[in-house]
């Protein structure tokens, strides 16, 4: 098990790394993390949900993921209260107070306990990642993730701690000095990470740091920033590439507040042709060849917020004045005319116009559609996928808008996803539809400011290379420099000595 310090620390991407490690060196891991809180969430084979970081994992693993890997996942819809997804399937929102109280605890122990149990059977290792803080004591009564889960896997725990934030002598003592004493005698080793600068000059502290805690420093992780893996959350995106870039198609993704599975865009950071942004900035969405509108956890609270902070308004002005303009998922239903929620089941409000780009009318359901899928893009000869994970139904809608109407995909199963008007305003409920070369192919030929075609892209970025951007050979290009990366700076023989019977 990889327990954090703390959050952010570092404990997902390493959880990653070891799972490629392992499989490289010829054992068949799988990923475990008993409970996850993201808005990030993927699509089983069998159409169940899971945490985004876990399918990664799995990926990383070179296995399909499975609910096992995550039994519980909360989904954030407002400051208090989370959705309940256990193995796979909603069961609820619940109010935070009301989730980590005593009672009916050990049913959801119960469960990930089992979850774990079915995966060990056919996987070894299994790469547990922990939650948070090792050594939240004013939890440790009602964890699930950590220690409590540590203990029933008999696993032995290595403790990450990330250096950059600073304090890290007193975060790693102090976890383990919180730990209760059978607690503690599971915590075989500790991982410095995000390191900056020679590591040579850390090497005192790695001295100390063993003989304070009488347990050994296993790796001292550099820094990287050449490495790309899918971030679990997102609270560094508005800061990333910020403003429009002279000579590349410009796109902005809508900085929603409850903004959902923003991997949909990972493909787009390394397309040269692109030049990617999070914005709610009015002027920064404006100056953007390209809107996209993403999704969401709550879709008529986000779209209540774009009409408040002016921001539908600037997305209508944008496609008026010729920008693309396309949604995912919820998104989607934003550009639709109208978002009904009857049963009331995202808030009080029972109706919101939609932003009316769109001829088509959404109506919230309680039931959950999570599926992988795979499919053709309007005229395209090629096969697509994605997934589809949504609470909804979106319909066209009655009278003359009707004719304006048309499906964006058509599924394997024979049925249509989406509506696309014209090939600068489109949206579709799969996710992942951006990591198909043909739809940004598609996407960033609509855009006519002469950065969109191989050959001038090809002169801006010093390349005579006129292939599209394939990122499923990126992705697993990344598990294997993040393997390596890792392998370089951890002692693998302490690693597999924790792991042997």
């Amino acid at each position: 098990m990889f327990a954090g310090t703390g959050s952010d620390v570092g404990k997902s991407v390493i959880a990653s790394a070891f799972c490629r490690i392992f499989l490289q060196d010829g054992y068949n891991p799988a990923p475990f993390k008993a409970q996850n809180m993201s808005l990030n969430s993927y699509a089983t084979p069998e159409g169940f949900e899971i945490g985004r970081a876990q399918a990664v994992q799995a990926e990383a693993a070179g296995i399909a993921c499975h609910t096992d890997m995550n039994p519980i996942l909360l989904k954030p819809s407002g400051d208090r209260v989370c959705q309940v997804v256990l193995n796979g399937k909603p069961a609820g929102n619940r109010d935070a107070y009301d989730y980590f109280k005593k009672e009916g605890r050990e049913i959801l122990r119960g469960e990930v306990n089992a979850a774990f149990d079915r995966l060990r059977r056919r996987y070894s290792p299994i790469v547990m990642e922990g939650a948070g803080s090792i050594a939240e004591i004013n939890l440790r009564e009602t964890d699930l993730v950590n220690m409590p889960m540590a203990l029933h896997a008999g696993a032995s725990v290595v403790l990450v701690a990330d250096i950059d934030r600073g304090g890290v002598f007193a975060s790693v003592y102090g976890s383990l000095m919180l730990l209760d004493a059978t607690e503690r005698k599971h915590v075989k080793g500790i991982i410095i990470n995000k390191f900056r600068g020679d590591i040579r000059l850390f090497e005192s502290g790695v001295e100390m740091l063993e003989t304070l805690c009488g347990i050994p420093v296993i790796g001292v992780i550099p820094y990287f920033r050449d490495i790309h893996i899918e971030e679990e959350d997102s609270v560094a995106l508005g800061a990333k590439n910020r403003g429009g870039t002279r000579g590349k198609v410009n796109v902005a993704a809508v900085l929603l507040r409850h903004l959902s599975n923003f991997t949909d865009f990972n493909v787009l950071e390394r397309d040269p042709r692109v030049h990617l942004y999070y914005t709610n900035n009015t002027d920064e969405l404006e100056k953007a060849d390209i809107i996209v509108i993403p999704g969401t956890k709550n879709t008529l609270s986000d779209l209540h917020e774009l009409r408040r902070n002016g921001v539908a308004r600037s997305i209508v002005a944008a496609r008026r004045a010729g920008a693309t303009v396309i949604g995912i998922c919820g998104g989607y239903q934003m550009m639709g005319l109208e978002v009904r929620d009857p049963e009331r089941i995202e808030g009080d409000a029972e109706l919101l116009p939609g932003l009316g780009l769109l001829p088509v009318v959404t109506v919230i359901g309680r039931e959950k559609l999570t599926r992988q899928v795979r499919f053709s893009f309007l005229d395209s000869q090629s096969q697509c996928a994605g997934y589809e994970i949504h609470m909804g139904t979106t319909s066209p809608a009655d009278g003359a808008a009707f004719s304006r109407f048309s499906p964006l995909n058509r599924l394997d199963d024979g049925t249509f996803d989406g509506c696309f008007i014209d090939e600068r305003c489109f949206g579709t409920y799969i996710h992942g539809i951006l990591d198909n070369a043909a739809v940004v192919d598609y996407l960033l030929s609509s855009c006519r400011n002469g950065a969109t075609n191989n050959a001038t892209d090809n002169a801006i970025n010093g390349t005579t290379d006129n292939r599209p951007f394939d990122y499923a050979t990126f992705r697993e290009e990344q598990y294997d420099k993040l393997a390596a990366h890792v392998r370089k700076h951890v002692n693998m023989n302490l690693i597999y000595k924790m792991i042997k019977p």
